[in-house]
This record gives structure tokens, C-alpha cells and sequence, in this order.
């Protein structure tokens, strides 16, 4: 089918084609010009318009983005921990909560007693949801199994996530995610070392954390993605400074994530190096946490990601255009870097952006219909802009009240 979206008033396009990502010094050369784009076989084809396109679609008054792509998430998961979040707002560190039994070892409860149905039901309700705000590309993780068996049940409900949403997804084996009952650090990292062989996902991640795991165990996990060739990842620097970073880059990490509390003598290193700094403003509100040094990060030339962070406990954020709009006030980002964060650099995390992240000819046909300016978004903050998401070049969401937008030859 061909497709033409026309008269956009902004269309979101790199300074070249090509590009795998961005560093964030280069954020300001994006374009937001207005543009046309026309879609052949899912495919883009060209950035102008086609008289002869099957059906048209009148972008007029709004930006058009590639579609936004979510790298870090914790689907899939069971329940929520409504209960913890007073406690967080009003002062509790989460290594408190989690030392008395909250935290992770709550939802692997909640994992645990779920049948594969329910746990698959919420995440697909979830993904639906995230469809909306235009997302056309999310991580999956495990972490909540906190056992061999249960580790590998969240990864197979992944993979059966991914067979049922419209989104395209990625799966990441968070097996050190914390440290389970019974178990010493290092005697789950023995099990971890075991599990890797039956896995199947394209990173593994890794919890540092006082809570958690070591840098010992970082540098182990390193050696265990690099021995099955996987992608390392590794969320790093959340609550307190344990100096990740080095030790993450020395292990060739794809990205580390949170940074709330990054050392400031890793900042140059890490925005020198291929490895994306992935931000989660989402994690940084529900207590007294610490802010990421994000705007340091950008004017480094760090390859810069913001994602939601979606999980029951620190974050049960959703929405790619509520954290760009996070993002803006509380990093002082622009609204071209927050747009390269949500688009072609996690696509790279994922490593996708072959096909993902960009409007450039041979690339997938995945666009975000905005109803309005991309400076809008943080702007008017809360609002979900979305008027239309298309994937591979086909309609799979249009918001009530925009559907005047389409029209057939």
C-alpha cells in the first residue's frame, strides 16, 4: 500500500542519513521543517508527496517524528506497589523499603503468583497505552523472576509480548537485578553464569547498587555478555556513587542508565565513549533522589537516551512525551535534545537503528503524528499530543476526533 502524509508543519529529520546516532552537542542540527513523506510497501520512500498514494493523510498543523522508541522498561511485570508510593514521597529511601521487603522482592511475589495470562493481559493493556502516546518500539526485561525458572518464565512472556502487541520489541535478561533469598551476591552470580546459555535476548543488565550487586559483579557480567556476544547494559549510579562507569566502559557496556548520582570525574569519559548514557527522569520523582547530570551530559557529547522507566515501584511512567516534557524542565534539555533522545539514539541501544529511529528513505514507515508543534510537548506538560501513529506504513492508532485527517484515493 502507498501511503502520503502531507503539509506537515514540522517534519523531524537528521542533519544526514545514515547516522547510527547522535551525540547531543549535535542535537540543535535537527530539522524541523515542514515536509511531506511518502511510504511504499511499509517502507519510507521518499520525503515529498505522491498524487497517486492509496491513502492520504493530512499532517497539516502538526509535527511528524519518527516513532518513538522506549529502551528501558521493566515489561513484563505483575501488579503495581501503590503501597510503597506514599512511603517514597514522603521520605523512606527505597534501600529501606526494599531492606523490609519491598521493592523488587515485592513484585517477584507478584510475579510469581501470576498465572502467564495475567502477567501478559497487564502488559499488553500497558503496551496498548503506550501506543497512544507514540510508542511504536519498547525494551522488555526480566528481573522480577528472582530464580532460574522464574528468570526464564519472564523472558519467554516476553518474547510472547512481543508476538502479540503492534509494537516492535526488544528483550534485555536482567538476571542481577537483585539479590534473592538464600543467596549470596556471588553464589547468584554462580547461577546467573549458568542461566546465560539458555537465554534468549539480545543484553544482558545488571543492578549496582548498595542494595544489590558490586562492581565485582559488574565486571562478571561484562565478561559473560562478551563471551556470549551479547550487549552489556547495566543500570548504574541510581541512589549512590559507587563508580560504575569505568568499569561498565571497560567492559565495552551498549549503555548505562540512571546516573542520578554520576561521579563527576566519569562525565568526560563516558560522553567520549560509544556507550548511551540513558536517563529516566521518570525514577528521579517519587522521593528525594538525585537529579542525572543531564545537561552536563548533552554539552559533553554523551549519546544521550531518555526512556520511562515503566515498572510498578520507582517509576510506573509510561509516556515517552510526559518524559521528554520531564526532561525539559528539570534538565534544561532543548526540544531537539529531547527528541533525539526518544527517537534514533534508543533505537540504537536496542540496536535498531538500522530500520528504527529516523525519517530517511529505506527506512521503516514508523511515524508520530503530534497535533500540534514539537515545542508543544514539554510546553503544554501532561498532554499527550498524539494524534496518529502508524507502523510500517499502516494506521494502528488514531485519536478520537482526528480521524478527519485520513482520507482514500
Amino acid at each position: 500500500m502507498s501511503v502520503c502524509l502531507r503539509g506537515a508543519a514540522q517534519l523531524l529529520r537528521l542533519p544526514e542519513d545514515g547516522l547510527p546516532y547522535m551525540r547531543h552537542d549535535r542535537a540543535a542540527d535537527l530539522s524541523l521543517e515542514p515536509g511531506s513523506v511518502c511510504v511504499r510497501e511499509g517502507l519510507i520512500a521518499a520525503l515529498d508527496e505522491d498524487d497517486d498514494a492509496e491513502l492520504a493523510i493530512d499532517a497539516s498543523g502538526g509535527a511528524l517524528l519518527p516513532g518513538l522508541v522506549d529502551c528501558h522498561t521493566h515489561l513484563p511485570f505483575a501488579g503495581w506497589r501503590a503501597e510503597e508510593y506514599e512511603q517514597k514521597v514522603t521520605g523512606v529511601p527505597y534501600e529501606e523499603i526494599a531492606l523490609r521487603g519491598g521493592g523488587i522482592a515485592s513484585s517477584a511475589r507478584a510475579f510469581a503468583e501470576a498465572t502467564d495470562s495475567e502477567v501478559l493481559e497487564q502488559a499488553g493493556t500497558l503496551a496498548l497505552e503506550m501506543l497512544a502516546h507514540g510508542t511504536t518500539a519498547f525494551e522488555c526485561k526480566s528481573g522480577y523472576g528472582l530464580s532460574p525458572e522464574e528468570e526464564l518464565r519472564a523472558l519467554r512472556l516476553a518474547q510472547e509480548l512481543g508476538g502479540r502487541v503492534v509494537q516492535r520489541t526488544a528483550s534485555t535478561a536482567l538476571l542481577a537485578h537483585a539479590v534473592p533469598e538464600g543467596f549470596t551476591a556471588d553464589g547468584w552470580m554462580d547461577e546467573v553464569e549458568r542461566l546465560v546459555p539458555e537465554v534468549s535476548a539480545g543484553a544482558l543488565d545488571i543492578y549496582v547498587e548498595t542494595v544489590a550487586f558490586s562492581l565485582d559483579h559488574l565486571a562478571r557480567m561484562g565478561e559473560l555478555a562478551a563471551r556470549h556476544e551479547m550487549a552489556l547494559r547495566a543500570h548504574v549510579e541510581q541512589f549512590s556513587t559507587s563508580r560504575s562507569v569505568p568499569v561498565a566502559l571497560e567492559h565495552g557496556a551498549r549503555s548505562v542508565d540512571h546516573l542520578a548520582c554520576l561521579h563527576p570525574d566519569d562525565l568526560n569519559p563516558l560522553a567520549r565513549a560509544e556507550c548511551a548514557a540513558v536517563l529516566l527522569p521518570g525514577a528521579e520523582l517519587l522521593g528525594d533522589e538525585h537529579v542525572a547530570p543531564a545537561r552536563a551530559l548533552a554539552d559533553a557529547g554523551a549519546i544521550c537516551a531518555l526512556a520511562t522507566d515503566l515498572n510498578p515501584g520507582t517509576s510506573p511512567v509510561l509516556s515517552l512525551p510526559l518524559v521528554m516534557g520531564m526532561a525539559v524542565r528539570r534538565y534544561g534539555w532543548s526540544v531537539r535534545e529531547a527528541l533525539l533522545a526518544v527517537t534514533l539514539n534508543p533505537a540504537w541501544v536496542l540496536d535498531r537503528s538500522r530500520d528504527l529511529g529516523s525519517i530517511e528513505p529505506g527506512k521503516r514507515a514508523d511515524f508520530v503524528l503530534l497535533d500540534c508543534p514539537a515545542e508543544h510537548v514539554p510546553y503544554r506538560f501532561g498532554r499527550n499530543p498524539v494524534a496518529l501513529v502508524l507502523m510500517g506504513g499502516r494506521v494502528v492508532y488514531v485519536r478520537p476526533g482526528q480521524e478527519w485527517r485520513l482520507g482514500s484515493r
